[in-house]
């Protein structure tokens, strides 16, 4: 499979690889096939096993064969030897991403709805949490004035469609609420498991809630590059 080095501690041997799948792998030392360090950007060549690159090699050496060169040479301007492949989330060469809160809170529900990759910041999680409280609360009120105006033709006192309604708004951002906690530990250089101490009565969100009040690590991390906009 084909990939591009995000990252390569040559001191410690450790790094990890964006593939042409989507999907972040690790690294070590010796798993290079060739090559003693590799340098960010770098395209390579990998054999996944798990969530294990191995058998890494550089693929900017590579030449096509004459007759596949002289068929294809229109099509590798783009793709020259020695130009990196950007696959997976970081693709692409638009501008960078808006960084104001309400950025954050939409883009948590649409390209970071399933994202359990990467890292968020502090403004990112708490950017998303103003605007869910906010969300939350129209809901509400919208469910008590429907509930209001409906009378109780069941003649029972729960207000069923305040109830769905929230219900229905909890189910929907659960998934994005889930990964931005896991991406806000990644920030700090935790692993994401760790969400599960959520589970703990009594103490399990004040833990996370410290975990999300602990400044992002100012340099890359195995869960990629520092978040744009935080200051090093």
């Amino acid at each position: 499979m084909r990939g591009e080095v995000l990252h390569y501690d040559e001191d410690q041997g450790f790094g990890f690889i964006t593939g042409a799948d989507g999907n972040r792998y690790t690294f070590a030392r010796e798993d290079l096939r060739r090559e003693a360090s590799m340098a960010r950007g770098t395209a390579i060549e990998f054999q996944p096993a798990g969530g294990r690159a191995c058998d890494v090699f550089s693929i900017r050496a590579q030449t096509a064969s004459p007759p596949a060169a002289a068929t294809a040479a229109p099509a590798q301007t783009a793709n020259a030897p020695g130009a990196p492949q950007h696959f997976g989330r970081s693709a692409g060469n638009g501008p960078a991403a808006a960084t104001g809160l309400w950025d954050y809170f939409w883009r948590g529900l649409t390209e970071n709805y399933f994202n359990f990759a990467g890292r968020a910041r502090r403004k990112e999680y708490w950017g998303f949490c103003l605007f869910w409280t906010i969300a939350l609360i129209v809901v509400v009120g919208a469910g008590l004035f429907i509930d209001d105006t409906m009378g109780d033709p069941d003649g029972s006192e729960l207000p069923v469609v305040t109830v769905g309604l929230c219900g229905i708004f909890l189910l929907a951002t659960a998934l994005p609420w889930i990964g931005l906690n896991v991406r806000r530990l990644h920030d700090i250089g935790l692993t994401g498991w760790l969400f599960l101490v959520v589970f703990l009565p009594t103490i399990g969100w004040l833990i996370i809630l410290v975990f999300a009040l602990i400044p992002t690590q100012a340099r890359e991390n195995q869960w990629g590059p520092v978040p744009t906009g935080v200051g090093i």
